[in-house]
């Protein structure tokens, strides 16, 4: 019997079109004899769409049209088994209660990727993939995840955190006497370097503190690596295995990777090097839309960095990975300083772009695989949290009349 496999993806979250693109992707490689794909599209405006129509990328190009094809539903309990229910129940639509065995969620950013969703996964009783509620808050958080690794010996950068309201001028002079310039100025709680910028002088500095204020309430500046190269690598695992993936160097075409590098750079279907097309993946419908997500950045895979950096990067990722409780999928980012060797964790991506299937090529996991085995360790979180004792009976509104007030409230 097939799993049957809710792939939820977009959101309220500036990162919506990224996660229609990753989620296609994802949906197009899945096995299709072992899982029953069900796409759950969730629109700007939060509400939850599920019809065949949402396979296909190219339908994205007008949305409102795209809706009519499909219908609304929601996620329900009943006596221990989650059901997506149609609230469209006409002719035309005719659909049943399907039972689902499997949340996939393929999202990117806030109020989806930051622990809001996997809450409500967790509320409705329903595996899922990727990291859970506390991990993804966490790593969605730069500064809160920082202060943890660094207490945990991986390396980071400094960072001064500032909240929206400050002046940007008292941030740039802080900035300034602690670091010096450049510096790089980034939204605390966003990805896919929305609202990122790096400031040279205190003047650049405080309209990047500006621009990043639009994005999120809290921000952070750290100093820019002046001989910088990037480095990803990819994670899968959970807390009782983790294994790294090959180490990519995104190609940027500005001062840092951009917006602009990581998705509307290219439109190529496959991963490139330098530049030049170095043999893709199974991306089924990123081709008919025009852009392949984070597959069609420009980057070398493998990084040509020495072997020994190359597995040290590896070994942090691993233990960045473990220290902050993941599991899933993530790709790790690495900033690297070119003369020294040098590197440091940037961020981590607990559902990245294209879920970073071409980090995996190289060693010999198709996506096909990658995600077989993702879907594998969702199952088996849910089945060890089954054996957990959540609650306990007891008889304790029984003593209660009608008086509202509760046992510590009744307290003097």
């Amino acid at each position: 019997m097939k799993i049957n496999t809710a792939v939820i993806f977009g959101g309220k979250s500036v990162e919506h079109e990224i996660s229609v693109i990753s989620a296609c992707q994802a949906m197009a490689a899945f096995d299709t004899d072992k899982y029953n794909i069900i796409p759950v599209y969730i629109t700007k405006s939060g509400e939850f769409y599920s019809g065949a129509a949402l396979l296909r990328l190219a339908e994205y190009k007008n949305i409102p049209e795209l809706l009519t094809k499909c219908a609304r539903c929601d996620f329900w309990l009943d006596k221990g088994r989650t059901y997506l229910r149609f609230s469209d129940k006409s002719w035309f639509h005719r659909h049943d209660d399907l039972l689902i065995d499997l949340a996939f969620p393929v999202v990117h950013g806030t109020n989806v990727e930051d622990g809001a969703l996997q809450g409500f996964l967790r509320t409705a009783s329903l595996p899922f993939f990727g990291c859970d509620v506390l991990a993804s808050s966490v790593c969605m958080d730069k500064y809160v995840s920082k202060v943890l690794l660094q207490e945990a010996g991986v390396p980071v950068l400094p960072c001064i955190r500032a909240v929206s309201g400050e002046e940007a001028e008292r941030i740039a002079q802080n900035a300034q006497e602690r670091f010096g310039f450049p510096v790089i100025v980034k939204p605390a709680n966003l990805g896919s370097s929305v609202g990122i910028s790096k400031a040279a002088d205190f003047d650049s500095a405080v309209i990047a503190i500006e621009e990043a204020f639009q994005f999120a309430q809290v921000i952070i500046i750290e100093p820019a690596v002046v001989n910088l190269r990037e480095i990803n690598c990819s994670v899968l695992g959970d807390e009782e295995s983790a294994e790294a993936s090959e180490c990519e160097e995104p190609i940027a075409n500005d001062k840092i990777l951009s917006y602009k590098d990581k998705y509307l750079g290219g439109g190529s279907a496959e991963p490139s090097k330098t530049g030049v097309k170095s043999g893709g993946g199974k991306l089924g419908g990123a081709k008919s839309g025009g852009s392949a997500g984070m597959a069609s950045l420009s980057r070398v895979i493998p990084a040509e960095i020495p072997q020994e950096l190359r597995e040290a990067i590896r070994e942090t990722a691993v233990k960045a990975f473990s220290v902050l409780g993941c599991s899933g999928i993530v790709r790790i980012d690495f900033l690297l300083d070119s003369v020294t060797n040098e590197f440091w964790l940037n961020e981590i991506n607990t559902i990245p772009g294209s879920l970073s299937f071409y980090l995996w090529q190289p060693l010999g996991v198709d996506y096909t695989e990658l995600l077989d085995r993702a879907a594998e360790i969702a199952l088996r979180r849910y089945h060890k949290q089954g054996k957990l004792q959540f609650s306990f009976d007891t008889n304790i509104l029984a003593g209660f009349g009608s008086s509202a007030i509760g046992a510590k409230g009744a307290k003097r």
